[in-house]
């Protein structure tokens, strides 16, 4: 096991008591780590800018409006033009106006956050989101099966 580093943060009592609840919520047993998460993922998000080539992988979830005919389309040729990085979509109606669909991605990091920003910048595209996850290495193939 790694060596820890003990430091102190102070907070005001009301963003203290908000952050107890959001780790009651959460499940988590300390502060140190939810705070240890919390560094984590905001290192990581970092990534897309610090480490532009680093292999990672990411879940990049969308709304977008149903009726508008061609936002399809405009989604279709914003993956295009970032070949091999979507490795699947899931599409779901989520009401009578709008569809959602998480796409999962792979490749350098730079890359899926530019393909994320695309979409998600597209006319018809309501919001979305993508959560980056940051590998170590390459993967060893394609299509990985585990028994």
């Amino acid at each position: 096991m790694q060596g820890m580093e003990r430091f102190t943060i102070s907070l005001p009592a009301q963003l203290a008591a908000a952050f107890d609840q959001w780790i009651e919520k959460r499940g988590y047993t300390t502060r140190s780590e939810a705070v240890r998460d919390l560094v984590r993922a905001t290192l990581e998000s970092d990534l897309v800018t610090n480490l532009p080539d680093l292999p990672s992988v990411a879940s990049l979830a969308y709304v977008y409006e149903h009726h508008d005919q061609t936002v399809s389309g405009r989604l279709t040729k914003a993956k295009h033009r970032h070949p091999g990085l979507v490795v699947a979509t899931v599409h779901a109606h989520w009401d009578h106006e709008r569809c959602v669909e998480v796409s999962i991605l792979r490749g350098p990091a730079a890359e899926l956050g530019e393909l994320a920003n695309a979409i998600t910048a597209l006319k018809g595209v309501r919001n979305g989101r993508m959560h980056l996850i940051a590998g170590e290495s390459e993967p060893a193939h394609d299509a990985p099966t585990h028994d």
